[in-house]
Protein backbone atom coordinates (compact mmCIF):
# COMPACT_ATOMS: atom_id res chain seq x y z
CA UNK A 1 0.00 0.00 0.00
CA UNK A 2 1.98 3.24 -0.99
CA UNK A 3 -0.06 6.65 -0.70
CA UNK A 4 1.04 10.49 -1.57
CA UNK A 5 1.86 12.47 1.98
CA UNK A 6 -1.45 14.09 1.71
CA UNK A 7 -3.34 10.76 1.16
CA UNK A 8 -1.42 9.81 4.10
CA UNK A 9 -2.54 12.47 6.26
CA UNK A 10 -6.27 12.26 5.10
CA UNK A 11 -5.94 8.38 6.21
CA UNK A 12 -4.10 9.29 9.23
CA UNK A 13 -7.01 11.79 10.36
CA UNK A 14 -9.92 9.71 9.29
CA UNK A 15 -9.27 7.07 11.53
CA UNK A 16 -8.04 9.43 14.21
CA UNK A 17 -11.28 11.31 14.02
CA UNK A 18 -13.66 8.12 13.42
CA UNK A 19 -12.11 6.47 16.69
CA UNK A 20 -13.17 9.62 18.80
CA UNK A 21 -16.54 9.90 17.60
CA UNK A 22 -16.64 5.94 19.05
CA UNK A 23 -15.14 7.21 22.12
CA UNK A 24 -16.93 9.86 22.44
CA UNK A 25 -20.33 7.79 22.14
CA UNK A 26 -19.27 5.61 24.33
CA UNK A 27 -18.49 7.41 26.84
CA UNK A 28 -21.42 10.29 26.83
CA UNK A 29 -24.33 7.81 26.78
CA UNK A 30 -24.28 7.14 30.54
CA UNK A 31 -24.41 9.31 33.63
CA UNK A 32 -21.30 10.16 35.36
CA UNK A 33 -21.66 7.55 37.86
CA UNK A 34 -21.80 4.82 35.42
CA UNK A 35 -18.19 6.49 33.94
CA UNK A 36 -16.37 6.30 37.57
CA UNK A 37 -17.90 3.07 38.69
CA UNK A 38 -15.98 -0.63 38.16
CA UNK A 39 -18.75 -2.42 36.43
CA UNK A 40 -16.43 -5.98 36.72
CA UNK A 41 -12.88 -6.00 38.50
CA UNK A 42 -11.97 -7.00 35.01
CA UNK A 43 -12.33 -3.95 33.41
CA UNK A 44 -11.46 -0.40 34.26
CA UNK A 45 -13.81 2.62 34.86
CA UNK A 46 -14.58 3.79 31.75
CA UNK A 47 -13.49 7.22 32.71
CA UNK A 48 -9.82 5.35 33.07
CA UNK A 49 -10.35 4.13 29.53
CA UNK A 50 -10.79 7.70 28.25
CA UNK A 51 -8.25 9.22 29.74
CA UNK A 52 -5.59 6.79 28.98
CA UNK A 53 -6.56 6.75 25.38
CA UNK A 54 -5.41 10.48 25.95
CA UNK A 55 -2.28 10.17 27.69
CA UNK A 56 -1.08 7.35 25.12
CA UNK A 57 -1.72 9.86 22.43
CA UNK A 58 0.10 12.34 24.15
CA UNK A 59 3.32 10.52 25.12
CA UNK A 60 3.63 9.25 21.16
CA UNK A 61 2.22 12.13 19.25
CA UNK A 62 2.71 15.25 21.10
CA UNK A 63 6.01 14.03 22.81
CA UNK A 64 8.04 11.43 20.80
CA UNK A 65 6.43 12.22 17.27
CA UNK A 66 6.13 16.28 17.51
CA UNK A 67 8.95 16.90 20.28
CA UNK A 68 6.38 18.81 22.49
CA UNK A 69 6.51 19.68 26.09
CA UNK A 70 4.58 17.11 27.90
CA UNK A 71 1.05 18.29 29.06
CA UNK A 72 0.42 15.94 31.83
CA UNK A 73 3.75 14.26 32.88
CA UNK A 74 1.71 14.23 36.04
CA UNK A 75 -0.98 11.29 34.90
CA UNK A 76 1.81 9.15 33.34
CA UNK A 77 1.96 6.91 36.08
CA UNK A 78 -1.83 6.67 36.82
CA UNK A 79 -2.46 5.85 33.71
CA UNK A 80 0.12 3.40 32.81
CA UNK A 81 -1.58 -0.12 31.96
CA UNK A 82 1.13 -2.39 33.27
CA UNK A 83 1.84 -0.23 36.79
CA UNK A 84 -2.19 -0.50 37.51
CA UNK A 85 -4.01 -4.13 37.25
CA UNK A 86 -7.48 -2.99 36.60
CA UNK A 87 -9.07 -4.21 39.71
CA UNK A 88 -7.03 -1.53 41.42
CA UNK A 89 -7.93 1.51 39.05
CA UNK A 90 -10.67 2.63 40.64
CA UNK A 91 -8.45 3.77 43.47
CA UNK A 92 -6.16 5.61 41.87
CA UNK A 93 -6.81 9.61 41.44
CA UNK A 94 -8.42 9.30 38.55
CA UNK A 95 -9.66 12.71 36.21
CA UNK A 96 -13.25 13.46 36.53
CA UNK A 97 -14.93 13.08 33.60
CA UNK A 98 -15.39 16.69 32.83
CA UNK A 99 -11.35 16.85 33.12
CA UNK A 100 -10.62 13.99 31.28
CA UNK A 101 -12.93 14.64 28.30
CA UNK A 102 -11.27 18.40 28.04
CA UNK A 103 -7.83 16.31 28.27
CA UNK A 104 -7.78 14.23 25.26
CA UNK A 105 -9.67 17.00 23.36
CA UNK A 106 -6.87 19.11 23.93
CA UNK A 107 -4.36 16.45 23.22
CA UNK A 108 -6.23 15.69 19.69
CA UNK A 109 -6.14 18.96 18.45
CA UNK A 110 -2.30 19.10 18.96
CA UNK A 111 -1.94 16.21 17.65
CA UNK A 112 -3.88 16.98 14.34
CA UNK A 113 -1.54 20.32 13.87
CA UNK A 114 1.50 18.07 14.33
CA UNK A 115 -0.25 15.56 11.73
CA UNK A 116 -0.58 18.53 9.70
CA UNK A 117 3.06 19.79 9.82
CA UNK A 118 5.23 16.99 10.16
CA UNK A 119 6.97 14.90 7.42
CA UNK A 120 5.32 11.18 6.82
CA UNK A 121 8.66 9.99 6.27
CA UNK A 122 12.31 9.77 7.64
CA UNK A 123 12.07 6.44 10.34
CA UNK A 124 9.75 3.89 11.33
CA UNK A 125 7.56 5.65 13.46
CA UNK A 126 7.17 8.05 10.62
CA UNK A 127 6.95 6.42 7.42
CA UNK A 128 3.52 5.80 6.27
CA UNK A 129 2.39 7.55 9.45
CA UNK A 130 2.57 4.36 11.24
CA UNK A 131 2.96 6.60 14.71
CA UNK A 132 -0.94 7.74 13.84
CA UNK A 133 -2.30 4.58 12.82
CA UNK A 134 -0.85 2.79 15.80
CA UNK A 135 -2.59 5.56 17.99
CA UNK A 136 -6.14 5.22 16.06
CA UNK A 137 -5.89 1.54 16.39
CA UNK A 138 -5.14 1.58 19.97
CA UNK A 139 -7.83 4.29 20.75
CA UNK A 140 -10.12 1.55 18.72
CA UNK A 141 -9.08 -1.31 20.99
CA UNK A 142 -10.37 0.50 24.10
CA UNK A 143 -13.60 1.15 22.60
CA UNK A 144 -13.92 -2.26 22.17
CA UNK A 145 -13.12 -2.85 25.35
CA UNK A 146 -15.45 -0.14 26.75
CA UNK A 147 -17.69 -2.13 24.98
CA UNK A 148 -17.35 -4.64 26.58
CA UNK A 149 -17.51 -2.57 29.85
CA UNK A 150 -20.96 -1.56 28.80
CA UNK A 151 -21.93 -5.54 28.44
CA UNK A 152 -20.82 -6.15 31.76
CA UNK A 153 -22.63 -2.94 33.24
CA UNK A 154 -26.24 -3.86 34.80
CA UNK A 155 -28.79 -1.66 34.11
CA UNK A 156 -31.46 -0.38 31.29
CA UNK A 157 -30.02 -0.18 27.60
CA UNK A 158 -27.85 2.84 26.25
CA UNK A 159 -26.91 1.74 23.38
CA UNK A 160 -28.90 1.41 20.22
CA UNK A 161 -27.71 0.24 16.68
CA UNK A 162 -29.59 -0.97 13.61
CA UNK A 163 -30.00 -4.53 13.48
CA UNK A 164 -27.95 -6.93 10.40
CA UNK A 165 -29.59 -8.17 7.69
CA UNK A 166 -30.61 -11.92 7.16
CA UNK A 167 -27.62 -14.12 5.87
CA UNK A 168 -28.10 -14.64 2.18
CA UNK A 169 -27.10 -17.48 1.75
CA UNK A 170 -27.03 -18.64 -2.17
CA UNK A 171 -28.28 -22.34 -1.67
CA UNK A 172 -27.23 -24.54 1.12
CA UNK A 173 -23.70 -23.81 2.15
CA UNK A 174 -21.54 -26.49 2.17
CA UNK A 175 -20.40 -27.36 6.58
CA UNK A 176 -16.45 -27.24 5.79
CA UNK A 177 -14.07 -26.51 3.63
CA UNK A 178 -11.05 -28.42 2.52
CA UNK A 179 -7.87 -25.50 2.28
CA UNK A 180 -5.29 -27.66 0.16
CA UNK A 181 -2.34 -28.55 1.61
CA UNK A 182 1.49 -26.58 0.67
CA UNK A 183 3.32 -23.52 1.66
CA UNK A 184 1.47 -20.15 2.38
CA UNK A 185 3.14 -16.49 3.41
CA UNK A 186 2.16 -15.84 6.96
CA UNK A 187 2.42 -12.80 8.32
CA UNK A 188 3.52 -9.31 6.71
CA UNK A 189 6.14 -7.08 6.39
CA UNK A 190 4.32 -4.71 4.07
CA UNK A 191 1.10 -3.75 5.11
CA UNK A 192 2.07 -0.27 6.62
CA UNK A 193 -0.03 -0.11 10.09
CA UNK A 194 0.24 -3.72 10.73
CA UNK A 195 1.92 -4.04 14.43
CA UNK A 196 5.00 -6.02 15.26
CA UNK A 197 3.68 -9.09 16.53
CA UNK A 198 2.37 -9.44 12.75
CA UNK A 199 5.82 -9.30 11.80
CA UNK A 200 7.85 -10.25 9.36
CA UNK A 201 6.63 -12.39 6.82
CA UNK A 202 8.05 -15.62 6.52
CA UNK A 203 6.65 -19.57 5.04
CA UNK A 204 4.62 -22.04 6.83
CA UNK A 205 4.37 -25.58 5.41
CA UNK A 206 0.32 -26.41 6.31
CA UNK A 207 -0.48 -30.22 5.51
CA UNK A 208 -4.48 -30.08 4.23
CA UNK A 209 -6.83 -29.77 6.68
CA UNK A 210 -10.99 -28.84 6.73
CA UNK A 211 -12.48 -26.18 8.18
CA UNK A 212 -16.34 -24.94 8.67
CA UNK A 213 -17.21 -22.77 6.04
CA UNK A 214 -18.84 -20.46 9.10
CA UNK A 215 -18.33 -20.04 13.11
CA UNK A 216 -20.11 -22.83 15.02
CA UNK A 217 -23.97 -21.53 15.69
CA UNK A 218 -25.56 -21.11 19.02
CA UNK A 219 -27.82 -23.75 17.95
CA UNK A 220 -24.76 -26.26 17.07
CA UNK A 221 -23.45 -24.78 20.78
CA UNK A 222 -27.14 -25.37 22.38
CA UNK A 223 -26.69 -28.79 21.35
CA UNK A 224 -23.59 -29.66 22.76
CA UNK A 225 -24.92 -28.37 26.36
CA UNK A 226 -28.04 -30.30 25.81
CA UNK A 227 -25.89 -33.53 25.55
CA UNK A 228 -24.39 -32.59 28.71
CA UNK A 229 -21.35 -30.95 27.46
CA UNK A 230 -20.42 -29.39 30.59
CA UNK A 231 -20.67 -32.22 32.77
CA UNK A 232 -18.45 -34.75 31.05
CA UNK A 233 -14.70 -34.42 31.55
CA UNK A 234 -13.66 -36.60 28.48
CA UNK A 235 -14.01 -33.72 26.64
CA UNK A 236 -12.33 -30.73 28.69
CA UNK A 237 -8.55 -29.83 28.88
CA UNK A 238 -7.41 -31.12 32.80
CA UNK A 239 -7.23 -27.16 33.79
CA UNK A 240 -10.33 -25.95 31.79
CA UNK A 241 -12.11 -29.19 33.37
CA UNK A 242 -11.11 -27.80 36.74
CA UNK A 243 -12.32 -24.29 36.03
CA UNK A 244 -15.32 -25.34 34.71
CA UNK A 245 -15.99 -27.39 38.03
CA UNK A 246 -15.05 -24.37 40.28
CA UNK A 247 -17.19 -21.44 38.48
CA UNK A 248 -20.06 -23.86 38.02
CA UNK A 249 -20.05 -23.03 34.52
CA UNK A 250 -22.79 -24.73 32.40
CA UNK A 251 -23.23 -21.64 29.18
CA UNK A 252 -21.56 -18.80 27.54
CA UNK A 253 -22.06 -15.87 29.67
CA UNK A 254 -24.63 -13.91 29.99
CA UNK A 255 -27.02 -16.92 29.18
CA UNK A 256 -29.66 -18.27 31.57
CA UNK A 257 -32.09 -21.43 31.40
CA UNK A 258 -36.02 -20.24 31.83
CA UNK A 259 -37.99 -23.65 31.47
CA UNK A 260 -37.34 -24.81 27.97
CA UNK A 261 -35.92 -21.66 26.50
CA UNK A 262 -32.19 -20.03 26.72
CA UNK A 263 -32.20 -16.73 27.36
CA UNK A 264 -29.32 -14.00 26.90
CA UNK A 265 -28.37 -10.50 28.46
CA UNK A 266 -26.93 -8.32 25.64
CA UNK A 267 -26.46 -4.28 26.20
CA UNK A 268 -29.31 -4.57 28.62
CA UNK A 269 -31.70 -6.07 26.69
CA UNK A 270 -32.86 -9.74 27.85
CA UNK A 271 -33.33 -11.72 24.69
CA UNK A 272 -34.05 -15.26 23.30
CA UNK A 273 -30.72 -16.84 22.52
CA UNK A 274 -30.80 -16.95 18.72
CA UNK A 275 -29.92 -20.13 16.97
CA UNK A 276 -28.52 -18.69 13.95
CA UNK A 277 -25.98 -16.25 15.01
CA UNK A 278 -22.10 -17.34 16.11
CA UNK A 279 -22.22 -18.46 19.62
CA UNK A 280 -20.62 -15.34 21.62
CA UNK A 281 -19.04 -15.18 25.12
CA UNK A 282 -17.02 -18.43 25.37
CA UNK A 283 -13.53 -19.56 26.62
CA UNK A 284 -10.70 -21.38 24.71
CA UNK A 285 -11.35 -23.78 27.11
CA UNK A 286 -15.55 -24.21 25.87
CA UNK A 287 -14.29 -24.00 22.37
CA UNK A 288 -11.91 -26.66 22.65
CA UNK A 289 -14.55 -28.98 24.39
CA UNK A 290 -17.50 -28.32 22.13
CA UNK A 291 -14.50 -29.01 19.31
CA UNK A 292 -13.51 -32.60 21.07
CA UNK A 293 -17.12 -33.56 21.55
CA UNK A 294 -17.94 -32.75 17.57
CA UNK A 295 -15.01 -35.16 16.71
CA UNK A 296 -13.28 -32.11 15.49
CA UNK A 297 -10.37 -29.54 17.02
CA UNK A 298 -9.55 -26.20 16.77
CA UNK A 299 -7.74 -24.78 13.93
CA UNK A 300 -3.97 -23.74 14.56
CA UNK A 301 -3.32 -19.88 13.99
CA UNK A 302 -1.12 -20.86 10.98
CA UNK A 303 -4.32 -22.52 9.34
CA UNK A 304 -6.98 -19.80 10.49
CA UNK A 305 -4.46 -17.54 8.08
CA UNK A 306 -4.06 -19.50 5.62
CA UNK A 307 -7.96 -20.24 5.28
CA UNK A 308 -8.38 -16.21 5.33
CA UNK A 309 -5.21 -14.96 3.63
CA UNK A 310 -4.06 -17.76 1.10
CA UNK A 311 -4.73 -17.39 -2.80
CA UNK A 312 -5.10 -20.91 -3.89
CA UNK A 313 -5.21 -19.83 -7.61
CA UNK A 314 -1.78 -17.66 -7.84
CA UNK A 315 -0.58 -18.92 -4.14
CA UNK A 316 -0.61 -14.90 -3.57
CA UNK A 317 -1.02 -13.81 0.25
CA UNK A 318 -3.72 -11.68 0.19
CA UNK A 319 -4.43 -8.64 2.89
CA UNK A 320 -8.10 -10.13 3.65
CA UNK A 321 -10.38 -13.21 2.35
CA UNK A 322 -11.88 -11.10 -0.22
CA UNK A 323 -8.53 -9.48 -1.41
CA UNK A 324 -6.85 -6.50 -1.20
CA UNK A 325 -9.21 -4.06 -0.51
CA UNK A 326 -10.19 -2.08 2.60
CA UNK A 327 -13.65 -3.31 4.09
CA UNK A 328 -16.75 -2.31 3.13
CA UNK A 329 -20.08 -2.59 4.81
CA UNK A 330 -20.84 -5.38 1.82
CA UNK A 331 -17.22 -7.44 3.30
CA UNK A 332 -17.73 -7.72 7.38
CA UNK A 333 -19.67 -6.64 10.30
CA UNK A 334 -17.10 -4.90 11.61
CA UNK A 335 -17.09 -1.45 13.38
CA UNK A 336 -19.95 -1.23 16.17
CA UNK A 337 -22.14 -0.96 13.11
CA UNK A 338 -24.25 -3.61 14.90
CA UNK A 339 -24.41 -4.94 18.40
CA UNK A 340 -24.27 -8.20 18.01
CA UNK A 341 -22.88 -11.01 15.22
CA UNK A 342 -24.50 -11.26 11.54
CA UNK A 343 -26.23 -14.74 11.29
CA UNK A 344 -23.93 -17.35 10.12
CA UNK A 345 -23.38 -17.53 6.23
CA UNK A 346 -24.09 -13.48 6.38
CA UNK A 347 -21.80 -11.90 4.14
CA UNK A 348 -21.05 -13.90 0.65
CA UNK A 349 -19.22 -10.72 -0.74
CA UNK A 350 -16.52 -11.43 1.99
CA UNK A 351 -16.07 -14.77 1.36
CA UNK A 352 -12.25 -16.74 0.96
CA UNK A 353 -11.39 -17.79 -2.66
CA UNK A 354 -12.47 -21.17 -1.16
CA UNK A 355 -15.90 -20.41 0.17
CA UNK A 356 -15.03 -20.10 3.72
CA UNK A 357 -17.33 -16.97 5.50
CA UNK A 358 -17.11 -14.75 8.01
CA UNK A 359 -13.70 -15.06 9.08
CA UNK A 360 -13.26 -11.30 9.52
CA UNK A 361 -15.69 -9.61 12.04
CA UNK A 362 -18.76 -11.14 13.71
CA UNK A 363 -16.73 -13.24 16.42
CA UNK A 364 -12.97 -13.10 17.73
CA UNK A 365 -12.26 -16.73 16.64
CA UNK A 366 -10.01 -18.73 19.32
CA UNK A 367 -6.87 -20.59 17.93
CA UNK A 368 -5.53 -24.05 19.28
CA UNK A 369 -2.33 -22.21 18.95
CA UNK A 370 -0.16 -20.26 22.45
CA UNK A 371 0.59 -16.65 21.11
CA UNK A 372 4.56 -16.90 20.14
CA UNK A 373 6.53 -14.21 18.49
CA UNK A 374 6.61 -14.90 14.32
CA UNK A 375 10.81 -16.05 13.37
CA UNK A 376 12.48 -12.63 13.14
CA UNK A 377 10.04 -11.03 15.52
CA UNK A 378 11.21 -7.29 16.80
CA UNK A 379 9.42 -5.54 19.38
CA UNK A 380 8.47 -1.81 18.27
CA UNK A 381 8.07 0.54 19.35
CA UNK A 382 7.83 -0.90 22.86
CA UNK A 383 8.37 -4.54 24.11
CA UNK A 384 5.22 -3.99 26.64
CA UNK A 385 2.71 -4.11 23.54
CA UNK A 386 3.60 -7.74 22.42
CA UNK A 387 6.43 -9.13 23.65
CA UNK A 388 5.59 -9.69 27.25
CA UNK A 389 2.72 -11.66 26.58
CA UNK A 390 4.25 -14.16 24.65
CA UNK A 391 4.52 -17.88 26.04
CA UNK A 392 1.96 -20.66 26.68
CA UNK A 393 -0.57 -18.78 28.94
CA UNK A 394 -1.88 -16.85 25.96
CA UNK A 395 -4.12 -18.46 23.53
CA UNK A 396 -4.72 -16.36 20.26
CA UNK A 397 -7.54 -15.38 18.53
CA UNK A 398 -8.12 -14.18 15.04
CA UNK A 399 -10.33 -12.34 12.66
CA UNK A 400 -12.09 -9.83 14.69
CA UNK A 401 -15.83 -9.24 15.90
CA UNK A 402 -18.31 -6.85 15.59
CA UNK A 403 -16.95 -4.70 17.92
CA UNK A 404 -13.86 -4.37 16.28
CA UNK A 405 -13.00 -1.35 13.65
CA UNK A 406 -11.22 -1.93 10.41
CA UNK A 407 -8.31 0.10 11.18
CA UNK A 408 -7.75 -2.81 13.87
CA UNK A 409 -9.26 -5.68 11.74
CA UNK A 410 -7.22 -7.48 8.84
CA UNK A 411 -5.99 -10.64 7.13
CA UNK A 412 -2.81 -11.12 9.64
CA UNK A 413 -4.10 -9.06 13.05
CA UNK A 414 -3.91 -11.08 16.26
CA UNK A 415 -5.47 -10.93 19.60
CA UNK A 416 -4.18 -13.26 22.22
CA UNK A 417 -5.87 -13.71 25.89
CA UNK A 418 -6.00 -16.06 29.00
CA UNK A 419 -8.15 -19.45 27.85
CA UNK A 420 -10.04 -19.05 30.72
CA UNK A 421 -12.03 -15.43 29.49
CA UNK A 422 -15.79 -15.01 28.33
CA UNK A 423 -16.35 -11.54 28.41
CA UNK A 424 -14.63 -10.70 25.22
CA UNK A 425 -16.48 -11.18 21.84
CA UNK A 426 -14.98 -14.60 21.25
CA UNK A 427 -16.50 -17.17 19.15
CA UNK A 428 -14.87 -19.94 17.25
CA UNK A 429 -14.66 -22.59 14.43
CA UNK A 430 -13.67 -25.89 14.01
CA UNK A 431 -11.29 -27.70 12.15
CA UNK A 432 -10.24 -31.51 11.00
CA UNK A 433 -7.33 -32.74 9.85
CA UNK A 434 -7.85 -34.53 5.84
CA UNK A 435 -7.69 -37.44 5.06
CA UNK A 436 -5.09 -38.26 2.51
CA UNK A 437 -7.26 -40.87 0.49
CA UNK A 438 -10.52 -39.80 0.90
CA UNK A 439 -9.20 -36.30 -0.22
CA UNK A 440 -6.83 -37.39 -3.02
Amino acid sequence: MTMDPEALRERAASALLAARDRTRLLTTCVEEPDLVAQHSPLMSPLVWDLAHIGNQEEQWLLRTVGGRDALRPDIDSVYDAFEHPRAARPSLPLLAPAEAHGYVADVRARALDILERIPLCGGPLLDAGFAFGMIAQHEQQHDETMLITHQLRRGPAVLTEAEPLPALVDGILPAEVLVPGGPFTMGTSTEPWALDNERPAHRRMVPSFLIDTTPVSNGAYQRFIEDGGYDDPRWWAADGWAHVREHGLHAPLFWRREGNQWLRRRFGVTEPVPPDEPVLHVSWYEADAYARWAGRRLPTEAEWEKAARHGPADGRAMRYPWGDEDPTPAHANLGQRYLRPAPVGSYPDGESPLGVRQLIGDVWEWTASDFLPYPGFAAFPYREYSEVFFGSSYKVLRGGSFAVDPVACRGTFRNWDLPIRRQIFSGFRTARDADPVAEA
